[in-house]
């Protein structure tokens, strides 16, 4: 199959043509058509295999085809995302195959001021991104309005809930025509995304283009055992002995990414960390200089991570597991993309054994094991118990306070900066 032969109009064949594409993957090939029906669409898919695009390209096509009756510009199209990084991305996208159509669309999120989005808004849009936090507060000032939304997106809602949104979301919906469109993508169809589901959308087109909570065949996943206190020892000798030029690893903690940069960099391992308390300036520098190949580690915390989007990213370390086991499946899918293969490898030591197998008993598979000479782990070693949840991923989940990328914070404390991405690929 190819572009061509969805519906899609010349503008926006062209601008795709001009990114090099030509045949849409899997989930792409079964939303456009869905989405340009008009109905509900509810769709799950692993990052990495092109949803984003599955959205914006027939969205683009529903616009610049169906004018407003007014014949004057109305917002008509707004997409939720629960991070900035994410908003951003999909901004890109929007922006790069809308570029040969007179659509208008901005990104708004928190962390950066508010005046220039206020006046983007005011000038006119056909479509706006947004993180839940950021929406909120310019609608309590009356700086938007959603009286003219025609098509709701909900992108990565699973991410959304874990992160506490669910009443900001329902505060949003309740401002919506009830007459609308509305689009929900999700890397799993959890309980809770069911539940959303079932009280969003209306008869909706089910696609689901992988097993929930599976890993991408593409990806080759491998366990190292180590000791706790072997493993940033391990992971220099890994990037070194296999000249490794590019690796996004994982930490639990946003101290512990601070430190295992400050290690890798004595190393002679350029490094850099992204999470929520780094400003934006350095979030943007970090992930502007990885993307170039300026950094050969990028070390990261899951929620700084999300929506991270990087052309064959060839190598993803898990340095420690996620609390979460769905948060694996996210993580390793930063590679592998749009057909391309990754490597996926996990430093376990023996604290982490119960999660190892509830990552194992998530993904249907046991994951094979290495061990790497040297870094043997001591057989007589006594697992040590592991906070279940950081404070940082506590806090995600309560309403009240998480920021998340969506630019509200508790009351009397600043938000978390966050940076927009470098330029996205067409792979989400």
């Amino acid at each position: 199959m190819l572009f061509t032969d969805l519906g899609l109009s010349e503008p926006i064949l062209r601008a795709i043509a001009e990114e090099g594409y030509t045949s849409p993957t899997p989930i792409q090939a079964k939303s456009i058509p869905a989405v340009l029906k008009g109905g509900d669409l509810l769709a799950a898919a692993q990052t990495g295999t092109g949803k984003t695009a599955g959205f914006t390209l027939p969205i683009l096509q529903r616009l610049s085809t169906i004018k407003p009756s007014s014949g004057k510009r109305l917002l008509r199209v707004l997409i939720l995302t629960p991070t900035r990084e994410l908003a951003a991305q999909v901004q890109e996208s929007v922006v790069t195959y809308g570029k040969y159509t007179s659509l208008k669309s901005t990104v708004i999120f928190g962390g950066v001021g508010a005046n220039p989005q206020i006046k983007a808004i005011a000038g006119g849009l056909d479509i706006l991104v947004a993180t839940p936090g950021r929406l909120l507060d310019l609608m309590s000032q009356k700086c938007v309005s959603l009286n003219d939304i025609e098509i709701l997106v909900l992108d990565e809602a699973d991410r959304m809930l874990d992160m506490g949104f669910l009443r900001d979301i329902k505060k949003i919906l309740a401002a919506l025509p009830k007459q609308r469109q509305n689009l929900l993508f999700s890397a799993t169809f959890s309980t809770e995304i069911k539940a959303l589901a079932d009280g969003l959308l209306n008869s909706p087109a089910l696609i689901e283009v992988a097993r929930s909570n599976s890993a991408n065949e593409a990806i080759a996943q491998l366990i190292h055992p180590v000791d706790r206190t072997k493993k940033h020892p391990l992971l220099a000798h890994l990037i070194q002995s296999n000249d490794w030029k590019q690796v996004l690893v994982f930490t639990r903690t946003k101290h512990g990414a601070n430190k295992l940069v400050t290690q890798l960099e004595k190393d002679g391992i350029t490094s850099m960390a992204i999470h929520g308390n780094k400003s934006q300036t350095a979030r943007t520098k970090a992930l502007a200089d990885f993307k170039a190949g300026k950094l050969t580690a990028l070390v990261a915390t899951d929620i700084a991570a999300r929506g991270i989007d990087i052309d064959q990213l060839p190598h993803v370390v898990n340095y420690d597991l996620p609390n979460v086991s769905e948060d694996y499946v996210h993580r390793i899918g930063r590679t592998g993309r749009a057909g391309s293969n990754g490597v996926a490898v996990s430093l376990v030591c023996i604290d982490e054994h119960q999660m190892l197998r509830d990552i194992e008993k998530l993904i249907k598979q046991k994951l094979p094991q290495e061990v790497i000479t040297g870094f043997e782990p001591d057989p007589n070693a006594v697992a040590q118990p592991i906070q279940l949840r950081s404070q940082q991923h506590q806090q995600s989940r309560k309403p009240k306070t998480a920021n998340g990328g969506a630019g509200r914070a508790p009351a009397k404390k600043a938000p978390a900066k966050r940076s927009s991405p470098p330029k996205r690929s067409f792979s989400r």
